[in-house]
């Protein structure tokens, strides 16, 4: 493997570990014990900018999520030096019970959409994710289980976009792997690239589907319950896990 070009400068002495946990295509890498390396190629459908924006503009919310330390362009990518978060993901953490797990999400998230959407600079409503779903999907970009699906699950997602949204600050990934915990505890989001105002069950909809995947569909109710939603759009839920296939 061709040997890692860091920035001039960057974290000189501090050994790399490479993190395989989640589904992006960006380089991750825990940098010594304190910081975490992101770096993707430079190009017109790359996240990393967009990520770094918002995860300036989370940090100064007081929620809690990795700081930017430094940024580059450099060697063809751009790149992200940041503090790492206490604890370990959801997903990389074996043993924890249901019990402890469905309230720490639910109540992540309930932090997280109690925030005011209108002083959230990103607008990741519906039409909009259809819009860039769309352009990722033309450059091959498509993500479902079943890749000879693609042209099937583009004419749903296009055909039924949801006509009304209960906006609110969303994390846009919430999966396992973007909750930190540490025990019972959470301490924070990771992966805050498609952070952005959307309805509500766009969060919903991937925390559900992490939670059926660990712990059974039958966390799901309590998870709602402690969310405190009685009755979720099952439609909205569809689709927005629809939607994710193209991300």
């Amino acid at each position: 493997m061709r040997p890692l070009e860091l920035p001039p400068g960057w974290v000189k002495g501090l050994t790399l570990t490479p993190q395989t946990v989640g589904k992006s295509g960006a380089l991750v890498y825990r940098a010594g014990d304190s910081l975490f390396i992101k770096s993707e190629p430079i190009s017109h459908l790359t996240e990393l900018p967009g990520e770094i924006d918002r995860l300036r503009w989370l940090h100064g919310t007081g929620l809690p999520c990795p700081e930017v330390i430094d940024v580059a362009d450099h060697a063809g990518r751009h790149w992200l030096l940041m503090t790492a978060v206490p604890g370990r993901d959801l997903s990389s953490t074996s043993g924890v019970p249901a019990e402890v797990a469905v309230p720490l999400v639910a109540g992540a998230l309930r932090q997280l959409h109690a925030l005011d959407p209108a002083r959230c600079p990103f607008d990741h409503r519906a039409s909009i994710r259809v819009a860039s779903a769309s352009a990722r999907y033309e450059a091959g970009l498509y993500d479902g289980e079943d890749p000879e699906n693609g042209p099937t699950a583009h004419a749903r997602l296009i055909g039924n976009v949801p006509t009304t949204e209960d906006l609110v600050v969303t994390h846009g990934d919430a999966c396992f792997p973007n909750f930190m915990a540490d025990g019972n505890r959470f301490t924070g989001f990771i992966d805050c690239g498609r952070l952005g105002v959307a309805d509500r069950h766009q969060d919903l909809a991937l925390a559900c589907r992490s939670l059926e995947r660990n712990y059974g569909a039958a966390s799901i109710p309590a998870f709602l319950a402690a969310y405190e939603i009685t009755e979720p759009d099952e439609t909205k839920l569809d689709w927005y896990r629809l939607l994710d296939e193209f991300f």
